[in-house]
């Protein structure tokens, strides 16, 4: 069963929470960062992102970038802009995005319910990822970026969050991005052993994004644990800082395919190799096409745009991948047809999340590449259901909004 503990947070003073919150590391550049960075000497980029504050040449993967991570972090806490609280919480994490509510509880979860399957994964990681945040972690002796997790929702525990977020939040503002940033203490000790013991109840949490955070803490705190062979099991590198939300809150965007080719054919041969695969249908309008269901796909060539909807023999429902939209369109288009093999490792291919709008499939196709495909949102129960069959999901097959910022809380190791 799920592990989920208070901690004393680490956080920034009321008034500079808006100052200090900053989008997560990897959805980000250096040169992105670094303009942040000079509008805003608070900006939590000057520690996920310590690059920007050394010279231009310097590697970003550098043992001089992780000192300064910690140079900067540990500095901006012995001025006050970040304080550290003096019992052990747990904290309430609402975003409102164009009138969409999330709420999350933050708190601690179990490294050993990452390593046996509690916590359930559904993407493969790389070691190069994972090495860059393991060194951010272990020099900075902290989790810096909440792992974004989800549960199946649970009627008592949203009856406990319910009567928190009556109280005055802690923080309250709203980012560049027009997005609601609201956050409350649970500091009352009864309700916090009610949280607690409620997910212990709980069989699985689920990583929605974060996957190599989450990978790169547990191998922090193995490591950890190899440096102290008296370990109890209770000290904080045992847990990583996690906002664990209902499934019913979060939705999952479209994430968009662009290729830059294609192969070598010509549209009308394109079109005539996919048929027996796909239902086509030239649409009639000018507007871009945003598929309706499942297993329906827009395409966009040479400034047209076509519906296309997979036929019986392409995919296999009682399979939680193959199922999948973006397994349809991988093993029936983009690999045999368009010679797609490995999206993670093909240069010819990008993806672009649904934030951004299908617009921008038009303006890519139009400049730099030749073809788009507009995805049908994989959903949660999608998500959930490829997990628990300990199965992986193609690269790129979800896009969540809005993001959880860093910086609002960091979860300090020892």
């Amino acid at each position: 069963m799920a592990v989920l503990r208070a901690f004393k947070a680490i956080r920034p003073t009321e008034n500079l929470a808006s100052k200090v919150a900053a989008l997560p590391y990897d959805v980000m550049n250096t040169e992105e960062a670094r303009v942040i960075g000079e509008k805003n000497e608070l900006s939590f980029v000057h520690i996920d992102k310590a690059q920007i504050d050394l010279e231009k040449d310097v590697d970003q993967y550098s043992t001089e970038v992780y000192e300064k991570a910690k140079e900067n972090l540990y500095s901006m806490i012995k001025k006050g802009i970040f304080v550290k609280d003096n019992k052990k919480n747990l904290y309430i994490y609402r975003q409102i995005m164009n009138g969409r509510i999330q709420t999350g509880i933050v708190g601690c979860t179990s490294i050993d319910d990452y390593i046996n399957g509690v916590i359930k994964k559904h993407e493969f990681t790389l070691p190069s990822k994972e090495k860059d945040r393991i060194n951010h972690v272990d020099y900075c002796n902290s989790n810096t970026g909440p792992i974004f997790l989800t549960y199946r929702s649970n009627n008592r525990i949203n009856e406990i969050v319910d009567e928190e977020t009556k109280k005055k939040p802690v923080y309250d503002f709203i980012s560049d991005d027009g997005i609601s940033h609201i956050v409350w203490i649970i500091n009352d000790d009864q309700a916090i052993k009610e949280i607690e013991l409620l997910f212990g109840e709980i069989d699985a949490l689920y990583i929605a994004d974060g996957h190599h955070r989450a990978a790169s803490a547990v191998k922090v705190g193995l490591k950890r644990r190899e440096d102290n062979p008296g370990y109890t099991g209770d000290e904080e590198f045992n847990f990583f800082l996690s906002v664990v939300f209902p499934d019913t809150d979060l939705t999952i965007m479209d994430y968009n395919r662009v290729v830059k080719d294609l192969n070598g054919m010509t549209v009308d041969k394109l079109v005539n190799n996919i048929k027996d695969k796909f239902e086509i249908e030239k649409v009639k309008n000018k507007e871009p096409y945003k598929p309706k269901k499942k297993h329906e796909f827009g395409m966009y060539v040479e400034g047209k745009w076509y519906r296309l909807t997979a036929k019986k023999g392409t995919f296999n429902e009682l399979d939680p991948v193959l199922s999948l939209d973006v397994s349809i369109l991988q093993n029936n288009l983009l690999e045999p047809v368009l010679n797609i093999n490995d999206p993670r490792e093909n240069d010819r291919i990008e993806f672009i999340g649904g934030i951004r709008g299908l617009e921008e499939l038009e303006r890519r196709v139009n400049t730099d590449m030749k073809i788009a495909f507009s995805m049908y949102p994989t959903t949660i129960q999608d998500l959930m259901g490829v997990a628990d069959s300990n199965k992986v999901m193609p690269p790129k097959s979800t896009w969540f909004e809005p993001k959880l910022r860093s910086g609002l809380f960091i979860h300090e190791l020892k």
